[in-house]
């Protein structure tokens, strides 16, 4: 646990890249439109709980992985943004499952230590191409929900994203107390 801790507040944190390929602005809102390459991500996954119930202990689980709980007792620093995948019903209600990811930071992605807890998995994601909307503040699931409808009602019913699945992305540490920095991001769908 200290080890997590001492991570988190002191270790180093790398942002994932990106390329920028435009900033729009419709109806006064502004998002961007980005391109992030493939990469390794740690990942756990929950079921029958809510958002709010379980996005904290399925972090806490990940950051204890990256700041030293691993088969090499290896502080890796810390990876931003931290993704939550959601999987919204019909009427924008997310369901009960979810799926917590932290990327690898870039000196592990080729040989990442194996996670001590069995149930944190290693996947490789494929690179993708993302609409993000950015907003301030402590993020759950009722903001995340609004800023998602925010961004649907921007880019309209014929903008070509996945409707299935969006992701719920926090860049700073539970205890930052303000300049927070939280996004929405759909998955552009590839032409």
């Amino acid at each position: 646990m200290f080890g997590m801790i001492k991570n988190s507040l002191f270790g180093t944190t790398e942002e994932t890249e990106y390329k920028l390929l435009s900033s729009e602005t419709k109806d006064g809102v502004s998002y961007e439109i980005r391109r992030y390459d493939a990469g390794k991500y740690a990942a756990i996954s929950s079921e029958g709980r809510s958002f709010d119930q379980v996005t904290a202990e399925l972090v806490r689980k990940l950051l204890m992985y990256i700041g030293g709980t691993n088969d090499q007792a290896e502080a890796m620093g810390t990876a931003a943004p931290l993704t939550v995948t959601v999987f919204p019903r019909d009427d924008g209600v997310m369901s009960r499952r979810l799926v917590v990811g932290i990327r690898i930071p870039m000196a592990y992605q080729r040989s990442p230590p194996a996670p001590s807890d069995s149930a944190i998995r290693i996947e490789e994601r494929p690179g993708m191409t993302v609409y993000a909307l950015q907003f301030g503040g402590f993020a759950g699931e009722t903001e995340y929900r609004a800023e998602a409808l925010r961004l649907t009602r921007t880019l309209g019913e014929t903008a070509p994203y996945q409707r299935k699945q969006y992701f719920c992305c926090s860049y700073d540490v539970p205890i930052k107390p303000y300049g927070r920095r939280n996004e929405v991001w759909f998955l552009q769908e590839e032409p």
